[in-house]
């Protein structure tokens, strides 16, 4: 009978499942070393964010076959030595979902209504009705940036309120927006300039951090309300706070800042701000339901069965040997398309050439769905649910084949596509050691081997384009590593491929694409 460490609480419901099947032990009182020394003889072990799962303790786990982490986050678990020692990390991605709306409809109602310092006033035997006074929700505008889950969820519940809800999300079709009854807005800038309200539900990332700044606070209707029950880091702290001072933004609602616990105190003590200690999925179902979730997932998981949400589910035991060296390269081409496109696709087609057609090739079109979808959800993306959010966007998604390939012997196109546009980007294997490269960006021709960091760039094709952008990125310390051109013909358009060294800063593209003739750049983190 297989062995089940439970280290952290989580409802009795979930012990009582893996009770039936597996020896358990609930411990949520044992220490490091203790852990460290018996985790030897243990199948799997359950924990929440307090139990670090390192690469000392999988070390020492012996006979470790998965992880469960009873709740979205795996920031406790070093995912990549769960993955060299073949440890399976599963989590619970929708355990939190209605928490976290629910929690961002409270934040709002409570702001509007000044419910904590109203509550505040009265216990110290004040009666400031005057003073309170709010504003209601019927009729306003709510601006929505991220049309997920989450979002999805709190646009349901602000419908009934009679609040009209625009949406911002580059990657959630016109139709899925219709049909949660909800404008979806082809611009931030747009709905910056009409929400009364407006919430973010976006993970962090390069793209998303600082998302709305000074800048962007300066587009807003004047008395505009903020709320940021998503990611700290999303909402430019320092530019929230002068547009506080300002009078700009009316008031604001954090559930999560940039640094937690957080340090700097101005902006929750600012008397226009109400917050909480990131309380989201801090609800009892949520609990229970992560609880629940895991234990069914580790029990299917002990059991041989398919699980749904292993984070570093790479293969499945029946890919072949030929589509199995394809698998990393296919996610790769996905992050790609996801950079290059402009915003949402109505299509996603993945198109096999040579040998490769006559495979099994579906779990390299989910590694593709995995890679496009990494930097657009706010949950963790594996094989399984990224057919999920495609479906959830309203995005199409096929396959074709075609065992003959000019010039290669196997090679993966992917095309985005949309309005009968379309951006094209494709890969293969070469040599003995199948070494990764990309050979089709936009619609040239290219040979160059992944990196993680490039940047591509289209521009017409004169003399010194080569040598104008190589002296900018020179001028500001950032080497170049490798470079490929493609062009169709002379003196027409032509795409530059670059490998560096170092991040590109946004100033630095910038000041390329400034340059005459050059038609666009982009600058792309691939890992």
């Amino acid at each position: 009978m297989a062995k089940v460490l439970v280290k952290e609480e989580i409802s009795p419901v979930g012990v009582e499942i893996l009770s039936r099947e597996f020896e358990v032990d609930y411990r949520p009182d044992m220490g490091r070393e203790e852990l460290l020394s018996c985790i030897g003889k243990y199948d799997a072990l359950v924990v929440r964010s307090g139990t670090k799962v390192d690469a000392e303790l999988i070390e020492a786990a012996k006979s470790l076959k998965v992880v469960g982490r009873a709740g979205v986050g795996v920031d406790n678990i070093d995912v990549e030595a769960a993955t060299k020692k073949g440890i399976m990390v599963i989590n619970a991605p929708q355990s939190n979902i209605i928490s976290a709306a629910e929690h961002t409809m409270a934040l709002l109602l409570a702001m509007c209504r000044h419910i904590p310092d109203a509550v505040n006033s009265l216990r110290e035997g004040k009666w400031e009705r005057k003073k309170f006074e709010g504003v209601e929700l019927y009729r306003k505008v709510m601006g929505i940036i991220g049309l997920g889950r989450i979002g999805s969820l709190v646009a349901q519940r602000c419908l009934p309120f009679g609040m009209q809800v625009l949406a911002y999300d580059p990657y959630i079709s016109t139709e899925r927006a219709q049909k949660l009854g909800v404008e979806l807005v082809q611009s931030l800038d747009e709905l910056l300039s009409r929400a009364d309200f407006i919430t973010v539900h976006l993970p962090k990332t390069q793209d998303t951090y600082h998302m709305l700044g000074r800048e962007e606070f300066s587009k807003m209707k004047d008395g505009v309300r903020i709320l940021n029950v998503a990611r700290g880091g999303v909402v430019d702290e320092e530019a929230l706070l002068e547009a506080l001072d300002s009078g700009k933004v009316a008031s604001a609602a954090l559930d999560v800042f940039e640094e937690e616990p957080p340090t700097r105190m101005d902006l929750i003590r600012h008397p226009r701000v109400i917050a909480t200690p990131h309380l989201g999925a801090s609800t009892q179902e949520a609990q229970d339901r992560a609880g629940i979730m895991i234990a069914e997932q580790v029990a299917a998981a002990l059991r041989g069965e398919f699980v749904p949400n292993v984070v570093n589910l790479q293969v499945r035991a029946e890919v072949d040997e030929t589509v199995r060296q394809f698998l990393p390269l296919a996610e790769k081409l996905g992050r790609l398309l996801t950079y290059l496109v402009e915003g949402h696709v109505d299509e996603i087609e993945v198109e096999y050439l040579g040998h490769l057609a006559g495979h099994e090739t579906g779990v390299l079109t989910m590694a593709v769905l995995k890679g496009f979808f990494e930097k657009i959800v706010f949950e963790p993306v594996n094989y399984v649910n990224a057919p999920v959010f495609a479906k959830e966007r309203g995005l199409s998604v096929r396959e074709s084949r075609s065992e003959s390939s000019r010039d290669y012997v196997n090679l993966i196109m992917v095309r985005g596509r949309k309005d009968g546009d379309q951006v094209a980007v494709g890969g293969t294997l070469v040599g003995l050691s199948n070494s990764e490269r990309f050979v089709h960006v936009y619609e040239y021709d290219i040979d160059i081997a992944p990196s993680q960091y490039m940047a591509f760039f289209r521009y017409v094709d004169v003399p010194g384009m080569i040598g104008k952008i190589g002296t900018i990125l020179g001028d500001h310390n950032i080497n170049i590593a490798h470079m490929q051109v493609g062009r169709k013909k002379i003196g027409g358009e032509a795409v530059m491929g670059i490998n560096v060294d170092q991040p590109i800063p946004d100033k630095v593209m910038d000041e390329i694409r400034r340059i005459p003739n050059v038609r666009d750049g982009k600058f792309i983190i691939l890992w």
